[in-house]
């Protein structure tokens, strides 16, 4: 059995012993607070453990052709990171976010997409090096990452997550590929978790996807944020946006990263050169030009906010570090199209926002 098909139940236990983690780090951080801070994060773990149920299934499998009547040479697409990325809680291959995607893009492009999914439910970004080497060896022209939340709950420590992460995004860059990274969602968005941990998870949530915004940038990717719409926007209807397991995306809360998402993916495979140039007066903009760590820190408070390299007056820095461009696009509708050739699923057409 490979690990991407791992039994739920043992993601259901690892998830457990990580918000115990959680909680333990949050009593460590509020040790000023004193010892019944401690016991009420510990009593939030348990309820969170009793109350978010084990689902009954692994992630359907997307990889296939999508677009196929379009003809042509295939874009080469993979997808890596943890469950969010595998489109753990989805139902069927269409609805998981690499499926979503790889359907608008092709549309996009009018070229069909060839998919891999190589994304593993519980992944950190230690592990994506696994993934990058099978990625590696399938020579995508694209690789999306989602990853993070593993990262939170286990607190590796955020530098060795960030490394880890800008490590696969090099290597990946370096074998020709464009990449797009959605960084770390919301985890206080999790309905299970309580104050005061919900707030903990949340800062460090947010903490983590200002790092990897810098890290991936840096390594020559893209970033889309994706905390803020996974967090007043899934906390105002978790019950249409959130799985059974109350824990991952629904299809419908796939459907609302994947049209994030698709906008920067499609811009990205039709601009894969360097660092674009702007005149020094952009730095003013609204989506305009910041430094990198300016960026990161405007991109982890606003939803959908793409960061990228930018040369101002043919430099890649100034005084502050490296530029950035931060950009807001209009996000893409995305539907459930026909099912990627040699899978049975014949889920209904529908368009999701």
């Amino acid at each position: 059995m490979s690990e991407r098909t791992a039994l739920s139940a043992t993601a259901a236990q690892r998830r457990g012993r990580d918000l115990a983690r959680l909680a333990v780090y949050g009593g460590g951080a509020l040790t000023a607070l004193g010892l019944a801070t401690v016991g009420v994060l510990l009593g939030q773990v348990e309820a969170a453990r009793r109350t978010i149920p084990i689902a009954q299934a692994p992630p359907p499998r997307s990889d296939g052709l999508y677009g196929g009547r379009f003809g042509g040479e295939p874009v080469h697409m993979a997808m890596l990171g943890d469950s969010s990325a595998a489109g753990f809680g989805a139902l069927r291959a269409r609805q998981t976010p690499a499926a979503l995607i790889a359907t608008g893009l092709s549309r996009r492009l009018e070229r069909p997409v060839r998919l891999h999914s190589l994304a593993v439910v519980g992944a950190t970004s230690g592990m994506l090096v696994h993934q990058v080497e099978e990625a590696l060896e399938l020579r995508p022209d694209l690789a999306v990452i989602l990853i993070g939340a593993n990262d939170i709950t286990h607190r590796a420590g955020q530098a060795a997550s960030v490394r880890h992460l800008a490590d696969s995004v090099r290597r990946l860059r370096e074998a020709g590929a464009t990449v797009v990274v959605g960084t770390c969602p919301d985890l206080g968005a999790v309905q299970p978790i309580r104050p005061p941990l919900r707030w903990l998870a949340r800062s460090w949530s947010r903490q983590l996807a200002a790092a990897q915004t810098v890290a991936v940038v840096e390594a020559g990717g893209r970033t889309v944020s994706l905390g803020e719409l996974l967090g007043p926007t899934f906390s105002a209807q978790p019950h249409r946006l959130f799985a059974r397991d109350r824990f991952h995306p629904s299809a419908e809360g796939y459907a609302l990263a994947a049209s994030v998402l698709l906008p920067t993916v499609v811009a990205a495979l039709r601009s894969p050169a360097g660092p674009q140039r702007v005149e020094a007066g952009a730095r003013t903009a609204v989506d305009g030009v910041r430094s990198l760590p300016q960026a990161a820190v405007e991109a982890a408070r606003h939803a959908g906010t793409e960061v990228s390299g930018v040369r101002v007056d043919g430099r890649d820095r100034g005084p502050a570090g490296r530029w950035a461009q931060l950009r807001r696009r209009m996000w893409e509708v995305v539907r459930q199209g026909e099912a990627p050739a040699g899978l049975a699923d014949r889920a209904n057409v529908v368009e999701q926002a």
